[in-house]
């Protein structure tokens, strides 16, 4: 009874963690655990917030129809991590999974969301990496006094997982004797990132380069060795960017100094931090690793997530070359909504012939497959009210204001754009309108009601024991 009170409270706080961890990492996320802590006893599930619902055949055919989920206990205390090839036969859609064995724990897989907007998965799985590794040690320890404190440490493991994760690649790429210094680096662009210069945001390429390969770039100013501005030197850092802002140029640093300004290709071992204002981008080989805003890093690409925008478009009048080409559009008015942050708001009219609002309509609407219309509708979904967009991708109106009677689920949280949106469209069956607030969200609304509204997630409470899998699976 003792030891079984202790599994429930450490998978408690380690799940806890975990999950709290990257909620503020990827913008909210839920996590689960399939694990043994007997080799010859059952697999028990802890699902506290239904994640792994949905995926039940996958799960029954392969822990509960054959055996290949077992496996040697490693020799040692170590966890021994389950290989690749493993954990591919757990690939479900829109779920990471990551896990180990040990003498302590035979068996055990953690799973998390895997959001479509992710730069990369790298980081996230060192982070359930970590879960796996605490939970066994905790486990074998059997310390209640622990317990707490790994929940803690997994609720803060941001900068930790994004470092492992660029060690790791960067040893691939056999820089092994590297004198390129993680943690350090991420600090800097942290840093960076939070300083204004006279009232403005940073912008530009920060590029780190080993420091046996800064000569192989090709520099346009290079600075002595004794009169390099340090790295961790925010302010005169976030001066010297001013040079590289708009233009192809890089700011230079060997991980510990800026070097100078340079121009063209970089190794692809690079760390590179591109600043957009307000948020920017940390790359490794030309590949996201994360972005980085408000001095936090995040997993978002920062890019809109409209499936079901594209679900919709299934069911339109469209053929798939029209359905294809308005994706683009909206996505690109979308994108610069976000990026400029000012909000907007899009009617995507489906009727034969676009009902006409109160706004400012054209004689000749706009195709909006023509780049220089594009342009100009980003323009104008800066002016108040909406831009019209009809079924032949045109944009037949903008500055229009969307009327309507009160309806359920209006949110005065949300301001008069995305309410009018609920509105305009429980009366109108043949428009979707897609809300871009300036704090970046983005709704998708239909017969009155917001398709991407997520549900409230279930708080965890107490130390629950973990159902066995298999009444899990049938119940």
């Amino acid at each position: 009874m003792v030891r079984s009170s202790f599994e429930n409270i450490c998978i408690f706080h380690i799940l806890d963690g975990l999950r709290d961890g990257l909620s503020h990492f990827s913008d909210g996320a839920r996590a689960a655990l399939i694990y043994a802590t007997d080799p010859a006893g059952p697999l028990r599930v802890y699902d506290p917030q239904d994640l792994l619902r949905g995926h039940e055949p996958k799960l029954l055919d392969f822990y509960l129809e054959s055996e290949n989920w077992r496996g040697p206990l490693p020799e040692g205390p170590e966890v021994d991590f389950l290989r690749p090839e493993h954990l591919k036969q757990l690939q479900m859609a829109g779920l990471l999974a990551f896990g180990g064995r040990s003498r302590s724990v035979p068996y055990q897989v953690w799973f998390t969301e895997e959001h479509p907007t992710m730069c990369s998965t790298g980081p996230t799985l060192h982070w359930m990496e970590y879960a796996t590794r605490l939970f066994s040690q905790n486990y074998e320890l059997q310390n209640v006094l622990n317990i707490d404190t790994s929940g803690y440490v997994l609720q803060q493991c941001a900068s930790h997982a994004i470092r492992d994760y660029i060690v790791d690649e960067r040893a691939n790429m056999g820089k092994w004797d590297t004198q390129l210094r993680v943690y350090p680096i991420l600090d800097a662009v942290i840093g960076v990132s939070k300083t204004m210069e006279e009232g403005c945001w940073p912008r530009g390429e920060l590029v780190f380069v080993e420091p046996n390969e800064q000569y192989q770039l090709n520099y346009l100013a290079l600075f002595p060795d004794n009169d390099r501005p340090e790295i961790h030197n925010f302010k005169r850092v976030r001066k010297l960017l001013q040079s590289v802002e708009g233009s192809e140029r890089k700011l230079v640093s060997d991980g510990r100094n800026i070097v100078g300004i340079a121009v063209g290709t970089v190794p692809d071992s690079c760390i590179v931090a591109r600043y957009h204002g307000s948020h920017g981008f940390l790359l490794l080989n030309g590949l996201l690793v994360c972005s980085f805003s408000e001095g936090n890093f995040s997993s978002s690409n920062r890019k809109a997530n409209l499936v079901e925008l594209e679900e919709l478009f299934v069911d339109s009048r469209l053929n798939l070359s029209e359905q294809h080409s308005l994706k683009n559009i909206v996505t690109a008015l979308v994108d610069s909504s976000t990026e400029k942050r000012h909000g907007c708001t899009l009617v995507l009219d489906f009727a034969p012939a676009p009902e006409r609002m109160s706004g400012q309509y054209l004689v000749h609407p706009l195709d909006l497959r023509l780049g220089r219309f594009l342009e100009l509708a980003k323009a104008l979904s800066k002016i108040d009210g909406a831009l019209h967009i009809g079924a032949d991708l045109k944009l037949h109106g903008f500055g229009c204001l969307l009327d309507g009677h009160s309806v359920p689920g209006e949110n005065l949280a949300r301001g008069a754009r995305y309410n009018s949106a609920l509105r305009y469209t429980a009366q109108h069956d043949s428009a979707i309108v897609v809300v871009v607030s300036s704090d970046r969200p983005v709704s998708i609304i239909q017969g009155g009601i917001e398709l991407t509204a997520a549900c409230a997630l279930k708080t965890l409470r107490g130390c629950p024991t973990p159902p066995i899998l298999k009444d899990w699976l049938n119940g």
